[in-house]
């Protein structure tokens, strides 16, 4: 059986089973569609139809009745209810009597309607004893006649609603029983499905993919090892054509691999041979001689390469025998003209010791004059801080002087005080001196008291006058003290000014002197990195004129050495002609 055949087997017994197991699924679906289709139309309608027959005459006939008879509706909008219910129930009879009846159900139905007419005569003489208004009639009619002509009407609605819930749920039933039936007949499909899709899976992976990937395992060990045997090749299908295909494909891949090994030796032993003729000559000094056999195209580059290369190194040699006479004549040169610089740099590096030297002195000179002069600021500022203590000495005198002032001013309002005290005592000495003398030999021992107090008063506003006078005396040389304080404040200030300036002056010397310490500094170092450099410089040009003196010898020998190559023109020698001939067999 071929491959193709297989596949299609596989195929048609995957399709046949998905065929079988959607027309198994399309009839359960019409099935329940059906079954659903008639429990709707045919059973919930008119369930519905007969629930609107009953509820019309139990709400707007009886109830509207029992209404207008208990005064809670006018008789006017009762008969208009009750002539609409009348109108609903036909209508919804009606509605039930398009479905499809038949049997029992087509029974029931003619009763309900020989009830039904006495029920609508009976609905008339109520529209009729409503229309009139007549309580008494309608109360007989309620009590006598209503529930007569309905209530064997709504028992047979209720059976035929009764009737209508039964067949609906045989349906149902009978439907619940197709659909597992169907769903059983769906499973097994499925397994047959599933035992379709394994048994396809199997055939492919055992006819198919098995042999596809051991021929693709045997075809990477033979492009990789060149040895195996591919399978299948007795196989009559796809798979042992592709063998048998594959086999000689690589049979003839082989065959032209050994074919084309077979030039590409000869084609290598010619190039290798015309290669050790040239390098031969070559490791000889010969570089005269170049590849003029005829090259496969592969090689081509190789010949190139090679010719060019020797001709290089032909050019190299010659400038190398030019170049060396002329670096033997330019190295004597550089090593007079170094040995010169070594005399003249020694020279100058003798002065430049002697100039570092000198300007060592001259640095240390300015660094003890850069000290001293710092040593006289550090003075002027001690100096500067003593003038300053002695203006704060001066001023806290003359705070002090000014208190004075201040207390002689109140010691005078004193004695001012005690000059008028005395100045009324003595006044009332005299009165009472008087008031003794009226009084006669009785008084005068008050009067004596009276001279004695006159007395002490005179002697108060003397003291008094010459204290006023010490006290003014005494302001006036506190006055002169203020003034002489105030100068010598004024001759402190100008002290420390002059110490500022002073100050001032030999800050800026110091930074001079810093500053040119520094510059020489810097000079010496200067003049010693000069001197060191001169010194290397010495060094490299005595180095420099012995490596051209040793340059110079080895340029003889380097000449020496060139002159065993023999670079005559490149026609003078070539590879026999025997390899010509070699390239002219491979082509």
């Amino acid at each position: 059986m071929t491959l193709k055949l297989k596949l299609f087997v596989c195929l048609a017994i995957l399709s046949a089973a998905l065929l079988a197991l959607a027309g198994a699924f399309y009839q359960t679906a019409r099935t329940n569609e059906a079954a659903l289709s008639t429990i709707l139309v045919d059973r919930v309608q008119p369930l519905e139809d007969l629930k609107t027959v009953a509820d019309t005459y139990a709400v707007l006939i009886v109830d509207n009745a029992h209404k207008a008879l208990n005064g809670n509706v006018g008789y006017g909008e009762a008969a208009d209810n009750v002539r609409a219910g009348a109108a609903a129930i036909d209508e919804a009879w009606q509605s039930y009597r398009a479905t499809e009846i038949e049997g029992e159900e087509e029974q029931l139905a003619q009763q309900a309607e020989a009830q039904m007419a006495a029920a609508d005569a009976a609905v008339e003489r109520l529209e009729a004893i409503l229309d009139s208004g007549n309580a008494a009639a309608l109360q007989r009619f309620v009590e006598r006649d209503l529930y007569q002509t309905i209530d064997p009407l709504s028992e047979t609605i209720t059976s035929l609603s009764a009737m209508q819930i039964d067949i609906a749920s045989s349906v149902t039933e009978g439907a619940l029983k197709d659909t597992g039936l169907a769903l059983t007949i769906v499973v097994v499909l499925a397994i047959l499905a599933v035992a379709a899709i394994a048994l396809s899976i199997f055939i492919v992976t055992r006819k198919v993919v098995r042999p596809i990937t051991n021929l693709s395992s045997v075809v990477h060990d033979l492009a990789k090892s060149g040895d195996g045997q591919l399978p299948h090749l007795e196989q009559k299908d796809e798979i042992g054509d592709m063998a048998r295909a594959i086999d000689a494909f690589l049979n003839a891949v082989l065959e032209k691999e050994r074919a084309a090994a077979a030039i590409t030796a000869r084609e290598q032993k010619m190039v290798t041979d015309t290669l050790a003729e040239g390098l031969s000559a070559l490791a000889a000094g010969d570089l005269t001689v170049e590849v003029t056999a005829a090259y496969p195209p592969a090689y081509a580059g190789l010949k190139s390469n090679y010719n060019d290369a020797v001709k290089s190194l032909r050019t190299l040699i010659e400038g190398v025998a030019r170049g060396t006479e002329t670096i033997r004549g330019s190295s004597s040169e550089i090593a007079q003209s170094s040995e010169s610089l070594a005399r003249r740099t020694e020279a100058n590096a003798a002065s430049l010791e002697e100039t570092s030297a000198a300007l060592a002195q001259m640095n240390d000179r300015i660094s003890r004059g850069a000290s001293a002069a710092k040593d006289t600021a550090d003075s002027a500022n001690q100096a500067n801080s003593v003038v300053r203590d002695g203006r704060s000495l001066a001023e806290q005198a003359m705070q002090a002087m000014g208190r004075v002032q201040e207390s002689a001013e109140g010691i005078d309002t004193v004695i001012e005080g005690l000059d008028k005290i005395a100045f009324q005592t003595r006044v009332l000495a005299m009165n009472a001196a008087v008031e003794a003398g009226r009084a006669g030999e009785a008084g005068r021992g008050f009067a004596v008291v009276a001279d004695l107090v006159s007395a002490l008063a005179m002697r108060a506003e003397e003291e008094a006058g010459s204290a006023r006078e010490q006290l003014t005396t005494t302001q006036e040389e506190v006055g002169n003290a203020v003034g002489t304080v105030q100068r010598v404040d004024a001759a402190l200030e100008q002290i420390s000014s002059s110490v500022g300036n002073v100050n001032q002056l030999l800050d800026t010397m110091a930074a001079d002197n810093q500053a040119q310490a520094s510059a020489i500094a810097e000079i010496v170092t200067a003049v010693s990195d000069m001197d060191r450099s001169t010194q290397q410089n010495a060094a490299m040009v005595e180095e420099t004129s012995a490596a051209s003196r040793q340059l110079a010898s080895e340029v003889t020998v380097l000449a020496e050495e060139a002159a065993h190559f023999r670079t005559g023109p490149a026609a003078a020698h070539a590879i026999p002609l025997v390899h010509q001939a070699q390239s002219a067999s491979l082509h």
